[in-house]
């Protein structure tokens, strides 16, 4: 015999779908923790091995390429590296306290990926430098006809993209009245 709930449903139905979210969520902090680890790893592998102005070449123009950014994107505001990991960390908290909200597959697969490239360049602020949030993001993926980027900025970059496919082409809400 199932009970009802205050809202008249049953207590059964109710548990369903609260029981999938968290899988859902659950998914969603993984492929972010094992974003930020593919991230700090393939950094670690860049400066052990790029250090000293050593480049390898891979396929066409693609070569890794050691370098460190400061600022933000494409190199601008350089030294603003503490406000930035302030700014990284707010938008990480932000994005995991919305993964609490119901949202396709699709929008918890992209804030899981935004979230991962996030947290793994505010890692290197904290982390590679001195003091705290005065560290300098690595940067190694080398295009030579874009400036260089690393795998926490593809997480961000997909990431981006796919919360605006998910919000264009998202399921519409049922309203239940």
């Amino acid at each position: 015999m199932s009970t009802e709930s205050d809202s008249g449903a049953p207590e059964q139905a109710v548990a369903a779908p609260r029981t999938r979210r968290r899988r859902i969520d659950r998914l969603s902090l993984a492929l972010a923790a094992v974003w930020v680890a593919f991230d700090q790893i393939t950094k670690s592998w860049a400066v052990s091995r790029l250090s000293g102005g050593r480049t390898v070449d891979v396929v066409g123009s693609l070569r890794f390429n050691l370098s460190f950014n400061s600022g933000m994107a494409f190199g601008k505001g350089q030294g603003l590296g503490p406000i930035l990991g302030v700014i990284a960390l707010v938008v990480v908290v932000y994005l995991l306290l919305g993964l609490r909200v119901d949202g396709s597959r699709l929008g918890l697969i992209a804030v899981g990926l935004v979230v991962g490239g996030a947290a793994g360049n505010v890692c290197d602020r904290l982390f590679r430098g001195e003091a705290w949030f005065r560290g300098a993001v690595v940067d190694f993926i080398d295009l030579q006809w874009w400036p260089v980027f690393n795998i926490a900025d593809i997480g961000v970059t997909v990431g981006g993209i796919l919360l605006v496919v998910a919000s264009i082409w998202g399921r519409p809400r049922r309203v239940e009245s």
